[in-house]
């Protein structure tokens, strides 16, 4: 029964529509995470140095935490977590440790966006698959006001300009903030795709700002889950909180593309067996 725990503890918080505890005793999903370096690597030689109980025996996975600490051993380690199987020794490791390095520079962090890293692991191996590209996008704050000072009404107009399959599509849609209206107009057409993203729906979304100032960047991090209650993680980044929130949005859709069209692949490639 133990073994249910975690499937039965995010159940709940479906039900309740909160955010899970990422930080929760057994069930959340950074109980029995690690982040890279000594640590890391002692965890991976022998998981008993340093937990009491499996993860397994109460449904939940050992993450190896992807920062600028890494070395090869443990990116491997998160790969493999994720389905990449590289060997450490691969040279191709070595520049997604650089990119890594160099993104978290820049503000980013892959330790609470799974599906980021993942993405970024596809490209700089090569396989990530092409579903669309953003042309432009736009957004506007409507905000009416009321004789008496106050407000009566607020919300968000988003257009966004995509291009899937060599043919443009522009969608628009209405939300009660900017990045409700973009996320919404996001998820609203992709073509051929869009049978994979209907079930998709925004669960999570935190903004964190560098340094103090107008002109600070912002790092924003954004959970999405689908139907069948996966759950995901992204990260966007820049000193615009809007375009930060978007590009967290469109890695988020990216990456279940990448995971259901693989998916996919792989039924069908076992049905023709």
């Amino acid at each position: 029964a133990l073994k249910r725990l975690a499937q039965v503890s995010h159940a709940l918080d479906e039900r309740l529509n909160r955010a899970p505890n990422r930080h929760a005793p057994y069930v959340g999903a950074s109980a029995f995470a690690t982040k890279a370096g000594i640590h890391a690597s002692a965890v991976l030689t022998d998981p008993r140095t340093y937990e009491h109980v499996t993860p397994e025996s109460v449904g939940n996975v050992r993450r190896v935490l992807v920062s600028d600490q890494a070395g090869r051993s443990n990116i491997a380690a998160e790969l493999g977590r994720l389905g990449v199987v590289l060997d450490k020794d691969d040279p191709r490791l070595a520049r997604l440790l650089d990119e890594v390095k160099e993104k978290e520079a820049q503000g980013y962090a892959y330790e609470g966006a799974d599906a980021s890293f993942f993405l970024l692991a596809k490209r700089v191996l090569g396989e990530a698959p092409h579903f669309f590209d953003i042309e432009r996008y736009s957004v506007a704050v409507d905000r009416r006001f009321a004789r008496n000072g106050g407000f009566e009404d607020q919300g968000a107009e988003a257009i966004v300009k995509i291009n899937v399959d060599g043919e443009s599509r522009i969608s628009a849609a209405e939300g009660n903030g900017p990045v409700n209206a973009l996320d919404l107009a996001l998820r609203k057409d992709l073509g051929a795709y869009q049978r994979f993203i209907e079930d998709v729906r925004l669960v999570d979304y935190r903004v964190r700002v560098f340094q103090g100032g107008t002109d600070a960047v912002t790092r924003v991090l954004v959970e999405c889950a689908d139907g069948e209650g996966e759950r995901w993680s992204t990260v966007g980044v820049s000193a615009n909180v809007i375009d930060a929130s978007f590009e967290a949005l469109v890695d988020a859709i990216n990456y279940k593309l990448l995971v259901s069209v693989e998916g996919n692949d792989r039924r069908t490639a076992k049905a023709a067996q």
